[in-house]
């Protein structure tokens, strides 16, 4: 599941010149790259495991350790990096990660690709949110949305076309080739990011930040997020696992891009029914939806076109959950829609790591069948959640009392 973080304007000291295509191009080769990295190893997970000697559940862990240190890193290094330039910190992050993927392309053993995981996790939490504010800042307020899709759009093309290229590779060439390919495009967007211009941001230190985590309403929204999000991880951390007995190779390439295609309508879908619905009744909808499309890849996956069709759906549906949250979030804590909107990324990358690593001992344990039906029990406990109580409902400022919010 690949998401995009929407992060407001903060300040910029350097330029007030409009933010161009070319500059865009730059943030969103970034987010290209990142997104390839984030599920291409999904997709290649039988192999690396026969390449390391290790079972396929072991391998998975891999998912768990880079997203564990991302959900960590994250609000580490935005404020230990807060009095840095934006574009060091960018080209920073993307050299941190580019030697991740070179220590996961040459690792002979577990372990030195584990160590690379670490490695790209806490570049890519280096560069991520910082692409979205750079772009933002340097957007004027009324080209904000249209400047931050454009960066998005580098994440969503990977999900579609960049993942399941790197899928083909690897069956081709070797998991170790797709690695060298996306280490290849962290190169060249760390040597073209110092040509973005100055950009500073407001300070936040690791206490703040910790602050805003504890209020209630905010705490809330990270909880019902993690909730909703984890089930579907247990089951996409090893979608070619639970496809194998109809769809390998190429299908399996296939089945990605459907799964993608479906997550790109979820996502444009999900924007203009939050705006006419209110989040609420969208997540609503997102989480029974992914709970349905879950429980069918049982019988889905015994059959091709039954389980490209359910693909398509849990893409579908995994375009849903996120984006709601987001708009709860603004809600929930309005004075500081930056910082908690970041801590909803890392609460993205929670899940994922929880998820991976629940799926992986459920896998090991009880086979895929079971693993599933796990997936789906959790996902109707957070529907559950989110039917009984919208957490956002109730603003609250950095004292815990209510506040209001105009317009």
């Amino acid at each position: 599941m690949v998401v995009s973080m929407t992060v407001r304007q903060a300040s910029n000291n350097d330029s007030d010149a409009p933010i161009g295509f070319f500059r865009l191009a730059l943030l969103a080769v970034g987010t290209f790259t990142l997104g390839m990295d984030g599920f291409v190893l999904n997709g290649l997970l039988p192999e690396i495991a026969h390449d390391l000697r290790v079972p396929v559940a072991v391998a998975g862990q891999l998912v768990t350790i880079f997203s564990v240190v991302y959900a960590i890193g994250s609000p580490v290094i935005a404020a230990v990096t807060g009095r840095w330039d934006r574009k060091v910190v960018l080209a920073g992050g993307m050299i941190v990660f580019l030697a991740g993927m070179i220590g996961q392309a040459v690792g002979s053993r577990y372990g030195i690709v584990a160590g690379g995981r670490v490695l790209a996790a806490i570049g890519a939490a280096a560069f991520q949110s910082n692409a979205y504010a750079v772009a933002g800042t340097l957007a004027g307020p009324e080209r904000r949305g249209r400047t931050l899709a454009t960066v998005a759009a580098g994440t969503t093309i990977s999900t579609v076309v960049g993942v399941p290229f790197g899928v083909l590779v690897g069956q081709q060439w070797g998991w170790r080739a797709a690695m060298w390919i996306i280490a290849g495009l962290a190169l060249l967007s760390a040597v073209v990011v110092p040509l973005l211009p100055s950009v500073r941001l407001p300070l936040t230190s690791l206490g703040q930040r910790l602050r805003v985590m504890i209020r209630p309403q905010v705490l809330a929204v990270l909880v019902s997020t993690i909730l909703v999000l984890l089930p579907g991880f247990i089951a996409l951390s090893y979608l070619p696992v639970i496809l194998a007995p109809v769809v390998t190779g190429v299908l399996l390439v296939a089945a990605l891009v459907v799964r993608g295609a479906g997550q790109v309508i979820g996502n444009q879908l999900t924007g203009r029914l939050v705006d006419a619905h209110g989040p609420r009744p969208v997540l609503i909808i997102g989480a029974a939806g992914s709970a349905l499309s879950l429980i069918a890849l049982i019988p889905g996956r015994e059959s091709v076109w039954p389980a490209l069709a359910v693909v398509l759906l849990v893409g579908v549906f995994a375009g849903t959950v996120y984006l709601p949250n987001q708009a709860r979030m603004f809600v929930a804590a309005p004075d500081v829609p930056t910082v908690a909107v970041g801590l909803l990324g890392s609460s993205l990358y929670a899940s994922a790591a929880v998820g991976s690593a629940i799926g992986g001992l459920a896998l090991a344990g009880s086979g895929v069948t079971l693993m599933i039906i796990l997936g789906f029990g959790l996902q109707i406990i957070s529907l559950l959640v989110v039917v009984r109580r919208d957490p956002s409902a109730a603003p609250s400022d950095a004292t815990g009392h209510p506040v209001s919010v105009d317009g």
